[in-house]
């Protein structure tokens, strides 16, 4: 039911976990994440096929643990599961909407962020959790409507702060939650804390692996 609190707990990286009402949704259970990542879980969303986002044993540790979870991701890494899991396994893209285990969730974006010229550019897709809650994947896209929480790229191959912090500007959410952060050693996090806070416009938050906050 949408408009309930939101239970989310940051896991390793892109990883995130939204609980509410008993029911569990997962996001990109990727090679960064806990091993345990998508266990519990009733619903299991894939940004892209990237290893660290996608991560074939940890969504197969989480549907078998559950035979009622089911998986909704793009064509590039449904191909990859429809075999193993016939019909829990979606496939959707930019403008869908669906409803899974009480949680309301629309489509947004359609490629990954440019990493260099020289590399193809794959797909990717950014998950609106109960019109509240944005994950973009590895991409800064801009859903068409407002965001509470952005859970925020913050360091990545694609990116640089310059562009995070105008990504934060550009979305406009009551708060930002950093994600996409394995790369990024403990002793630089202050440095982008700041900037961010200071320069984002939203309010900034940075949880551990593990740490959860009501929304």
């Amino acid at each position: 039911m949408v408009g309930m609190t939101i239970k989310l707990t940051k896991k390793t990286h892109a990883c995130v976990r939204l609980e509410k009402d008993g029911q569990t949704l997962v996001i990109d259970p990727g090679g960064f994440s806990e091993e345990d990542a998508a266990l519990g879980a009733d619903v299991i969303l894939v940004t892209h096929e990237h290893f660290d986002h996608f991560d074939e044993n940890r969504l197969r540790a989480g549907m078998e643990a559950n035979p009622a979870a089911e998986i909704w991701t793009l064509r590039s890494v449904a191909e990859q599961l429809s075999a193993a899991f016939p019909g829990r396994v979606h496939t959707v893209g930019h403008g869908d909407t669906f409803e899974a285990a009480g949680f309301g969730v629309q489509v947004h974006g359609e490629l990954h962020a440019v990493i260099h010229p020289d590399l193809p550019q794959i797909t990717n897709v950014g998950y609106l959790v109960d019109g509240s809650v944005f994950h973009p994947g590895d991409a800064f896209t801009v859903p068409d409507q407002p965001v509470e929480t952005l859970m925020l790229p913050v360091h990545a191959p694609w990116n640089k702060i310059s562009e995070v912090i105008d990504y934060v500007r550009e979305v406009r959410p009551q708060r930002a939650i950093d994600i996409h952060d394995v790369l990024l050693k403990d002793l630089a996090r202050g440095v982008y804390d700041t900037h961010i806070g200071n320069l984002g416009g939203a309010g900034h938050t940075r949880l551990m692996p593990g740490d959860a906050t009501d929304l």
